[in-house]
């Protein structure tokens, strides 16, 4: 236990912290599960929970509990997986980007 008062001060705001860290970390994923579940599942309110996850997403980096780019990176994953069940619901195949040909060089 610390003696300074400036020590003891910052025991107790070190505490609020880390419940309110833990707090927005639970919510956060808790929104991913949910959203993931959806998913497999085949729920309707699949995209209104992606919507959700992604919110939370940015709410934490803003917060500064998760790095700006690990949050966009975990954004594109939600939106990757979204789209894919999508067209694994419709049967349609994802579409690859065409891949452009050269024309031979003539000699």
């Amino acid at each position: 236990m610390p003696i300074i008062k400036s020590a003891k001060k910052r025991v107790r705001t070190s505490a609020k912290a880390a419940v309110r860290n833990s707090k927005t970390k639970r919510s956060l994923k808790s929104a991913i599960k949910a959203f993931h579940s959806a998913i497999t599942n085949g729920s309707k309110d699949a995209k209104k929970l992606e919507s959700k996850a992604q919110s939370e997403l940015d709410r934490a980096a803003k917060k500064g509990i998760m790095h700006k780019n690990k949050a966009a990176r975990k954004k594109s994953q939600l939106a990757k997986a979204s789209k894919a069940s999508v067209s694994v619901k419709t049967k349609t195949p994802v579409k690859k980007p065409a891949v452009k040909k050269t024309a031979a060089k003539k000699k």
